[in-house]
């Protein structure tokens, strides 16, 4: 049996994990990194056949050691230059690496193309908390290498900074004003609030904000300029003020018909139906700036089977809604459809298709709902409680191609 110490990047084993049903589990996974942390050794490792996103690090006591496979040598491969190069480094090596060409010492901004704040393979991952406030956030965090040994950062859940440790974060909130985002707010029922914020006029929250979003999108690009976006923040509000619980952003001006760039509904408050209310609001504003949306794509895994349940829920709602005139059969267009829901016609005709409603019938396109169909929607939109209400909603759209560069 190999000992802990032989480990290394490359090498191949089972390693325990929880799957969804909370059962143990002893998937085979490789280790892309290494690290030593006050002596005990951390083992960073991606499960193979598994989704990214479950990358994680993981201590010796979980890895099978009776079973390790060891990289084999491989022959130099010939780079660009025909010299030849190595293996690829390990995930921190590349980290390192990417950090020092996108961050000089006197960083100068591209005039053609936003500079990469951090790597974009997501590969260093970081625990982060939250303070001050009910919930801890912990998952991942792609950092510059300065950061990539701390186990956890601290971050201000008002203005988002994050710093190194609590102490930093007690001395950052003794200054810190904020009890909610900056911008405006331009819903709120309840406790649920959204405030939209200018990535130009708020850059350093907007900057944030995408930090924090790369910590558990695995995929999500990092840009420093954040002025063509929107960002629409939702937060809980109570008596120590306005918690964030998610967020999407969106272009300024889309030629693509986007009304969403990236969203995100933080790990404390996932499954709690949140994720449908943010898509639900991206919608509403769409109705109201009177056009179709859709998101940029390609989407997640995730965000597409969020973004299927909402189009599907949407799509059912306004087919069982329809009246019958003199006993025929109620009629709508796919363009009706699309126009009433701001969802764009593609997306509504993909849906169509995925539920499997459109048939030919007698030379015509017909829709049919079936039992299993109706009841399915009913018992979900019963467990469906959080709505957006366009009578709460204080928004007036901009005309961006007007306003210069923004």
């Amino acid at each position: 049996m190999a000992e802990v110490g032989e480990i290394i990047e490359g090498c191949r084993l089972p390693v325990l994990r929880r799957n969804q049903d909370n059962e143990d589990e002893w998937p085979l996974a490789e280790i892309l990194s290494v690290k030593d942390i006050s002596g005990r050794k951390l083992f960073y490792v991606h499960y193979i056949d598994f989704n990214k996103r479950l990358d994680e690090w993981v201590t010796h006591e979980r890895l099978d050691l009776k079973k390790i496979q060891f990289p084999k040598k491989e022959a130099k491969t010939p780079t660009k230059n025909g010299l030849p190069g190595s293996r690829p480094g390990s995930p921190e090596r590349e980290v390192k690496r990417k950090v020092e060409v996108v961050s000089p010492a006197t960083p100068v901004p591209s005039e053609t193309a936003p500079a990469s704040v951090f790597p974009q393979n997501g590969s260093a991952r970081r625990a982060v908390a939250a303070q001050p406030g009910r919930k801890r956030k912990s998952n991942c965090l792609g950092t510059d290498e300065e950061l990539t040994t701390l186990p956890v950062l601290y971050l201000c859940e008002f203005c988002l900074k994050y710093g190194r440790s609590l102490k930093c974060l007690q001395r950052h909130l003794t200054k810190c004003d904020l009890r909610h985002p900056p911008g405006n707010e331009i819903y709120r029922k309840g406790t649920i609030s959204f405030f939209e914020i200018d990535g130009r006029k708020n850059k350093s929250y907007s900057q944030n904000l995408c930090l924090l979003a790369k910590c558990f999108l695995d995929h999500k690009t990092l840009y420093y300029d954040t002025d063509p976006f929107l960002f629409y923040v939702m937060t809980e509000y109570d008596c120590k003020g306005f918690h964030i619980v998610g967020y999407f952003s969106k272009e300024k001006e889309s030629t693509e018909d986007y009304n969403v760039a990236c969203i995100l509904t933080l790990p404390p408050y996932q499954r709690r139906g949140y994720g449908k209310l943010l898509i639900e609001f991206s919608y509403e504003l769409s109705k109201v700036e009177g056009k179709t949306g859709t998101p940029e794509k390609p989407l997640s895994d995730l965000g597409l089977l969020s973004y299927r349940s909402y189009w599907s829920q949407t799509i059912l709602e306004i087919l069982m809604g329809l009246k019958s005139e003199s006993g025929e059969r109620p009629q709508i267009t796919i363009n009706e459809i699309s126009e009433i829901t701001s969802i764009k016609k593609e997306d509504v005709i993909s849906t169509l298709q995925y539920l499997n409603l459109i048939n030919y019938y007698k030379g015509q396109y017909i829709l049919t709902l079936s039992e299993d169909i109706v009841d399915g929607h009913e018992r979900a939109m019963l467990k469906r409680l959080l709505r957006i209400d366009s009578k709460c909603l204080h928004f007036t759209p901009k005309d961006w191609s007007k306003r210069g560069k923004w």
